[in-house]
């Protein structure tokens, strides 16, 4: 018989990370399918508008991009949190707000 190991305590099932915006928390989604699609799409350095944009429609939730048109932001800032939540997803950061 083939060997089996069980690897179940070694993941994590915790769900999707948040970005918090002006009290707003923004859901990102943090699957490994779609976050290997976004790394792709941001290895290219430095991506570009369309490449953000991408990464910008796979990342988060529906709910999550109707809160950033709401917020108003402008583009630069829209750049910003779209690295962020990579960066967040990616276990990146080191968040001065994380709750």
């Amino acid at each position: 018989m083939a060997k089996v190991v069980d690897i179940t305590e070694k993941l994590t099932f915790e769900g999707n990370p948040s970005l918090m915006i002006k009290g707003k928390k923004l859901e990102v989604n943090a699957d490994a399918p779609t976050m290997l699609k976004v790394m792709g799409i941001m290895s290219a350095e430095p991506p570009n508008l369309a490449e953000m944009l991408q990464a910008y429609e796979m990342m988060f939730t529906e709910k999550a991009k109707a809160e950033i048109v709401k917020l108003g932001i402008n583009t630069k800032d829209l750049m910003i949190v779209i690295s962020e939540a990579v960066s967040l997803v990616m276990g990146e950061t080191a968040s001065q707000g994380e709750q």
